[in-house]
């Protein structure tokens, strides 16, 4: 039989849609998906992937505005879309819009489960905020039960007081294939496309927002302390936008040893050129819930340096196996690691090879169905 659920959600990023439509494909699961915003034009340049939709859903009328480092995001018709839909289930992606607290008081008055869909993990800076922790709290206790994205996300819901039976694993997913197979032709093109993007032949790679909180200047500092011969024969490659582009920049002028290049934005369609092509890719942020770039570049069988603090890594890096990690902002630790791949470029393939088998258990499939489990189990019973 199927469950009608309806999933409320900010934005239509790239890399859910191939999770939703897994989910609508199944013979359980009769999905609504209400978006609260098309995207967010002020953090990213994602192109909006509508023909590649399934499932069904629908956009709310939005007011957005940033205050400082806060998004504020107001939405209009948030009860009839509720009503309209007529769900057995809610799934909250997030509890920090009005439309999530909304919802959440629309399904207690209704009568109708609850989920919280979360990221967040307790390595989040944005966890430590008592405010924060305390609005967490109180719309857990909304929920019936909730959907963790891994690991470190079930460890700190089981933290804040869910109960381990109402958590349900649904693995943070991209479309693995796609990269995969984006990946292979890449490779089997690799010297049009070192030449056409200006590419060195051996290179480490950053990919996300150039924005303090991402580390990459932590990275930079990093690369510059290597040796010189290491230098000469490995590059630095910053593939994104953001507001710390120009002082990275700077930065890296006075790195007279080695290459550093920024590519700049590059969309999905082209990504996996960049991570074909890569020794490694590096995420040495200082706080994020996830980060997916992890599974795009494992897909492209890429072998990962990650910080400790990254929502992902208790999941998808494993030491040894493929890449490594380092404490938050240790520099030696990074510094380290990357000699080892500049040293070893026989590892870093090894590792790659590793973390493509790793990634088949990250796939939007295996992703929908944890979400299945758990809108099976609010739908149980639990009104």
């Amino acid at each position: 039989m199927k469950r009608r659920a309806l999933i409320l959600t900010e934005i239509i990023a790239p890399y859910r849609i191939p999770v939703f439509n897994a989910l609508a494909a199944r013979s359980d699961v009769d999905l609504h998906v209400v978006f609260l915003s098309e995207t967010d034009p002020n953090l990213r340049q994602w192109h909006i992937y509508k023909e590649e939709i399934d499932f069904s859903y629908e956009i709310l009328p939005s007011w957005r505005r940033r205050l400082g480092k806060h998004n504020l995001l107001f939405n209009a018709g948030v009860g009839k879309a509720l009503r309209r839909a007529h769900p057995e289930t809610i799934i909250c992606g997030g509890y920090n819009y009005l439309a999530s607290w909304q919802a959440a008081f629309w399904a207690k008055q209704n009568n109708i489960p609850l989920l919280l869909w979360s990221e967040s993990n307790s390595a989040d800076k944005r966890s430590k905020h008592t405010l924060v922790e305390i609005l967490k709290k109180r719309f857990l206790r909304l929920c019936c039960g909730s959907i963790a994205a891994g690991v470190a996300s079930r460890e700190y819901l089981l933290e804040l007081g869910m109960p381990a039976e109402s958590i349900f694993v649904a693995p943070n997913a991209v479309d693995v294939e796609m990269y995969a197979s984006a990946a292979r032709a890449a490779r089997s093109h690799s010297s049009g496309l070192r030449a056409e993007h200006d590419l060195p032949q051996r290179y480490f790679l950053c990919v996300g927002r150039l924005v303090e909180e991402k580390g990459v200047f932590d990275l930079l500092a990093a690369y510059a302390r290597l040796d010189e011969t290491t230098r000469t024969r490995v590059a630095l490659v910053f593939v994104g936008e953001g507001a710390a582009r120009a002082d990275l920049a700077r930065r890296a002028s006075q790195v007279h040893t080695g290459v550093i290049k920024f590519c700049g934005w590059v969309h999905r369609e082209r990504i996996s050129e960049f991570y074909a092509l890569a020794e490694a890719l590096v995420f040495p942020t200082h706080s994020d819930p996830w980060g997916l770039v992890v599974n795009e570049a494992m897909a492209c069988s890429l072998p990962i340096v990650a910080s400790e603090v990254a929502g992902c890594v208790a999941d998808l890096v494993r030491g040894s196996e493929n890449g490594f990690t380092f404490r938050q902002g240790d520099i030696d630790g990074l510094v380290n690691s990357l000699q080892t791949f500049a040293e070893q470029p026989d590892l870093s393939k090894r590792m790659g090879e590793r973390s493509f088998e790793i990634i088949q258990a990250n796939t939007p499939e295996a992703c929908a169905a944890g979400f299945s489990k758990a809108i099976s189990f609010a739908c149980g019973g639990m009104r």
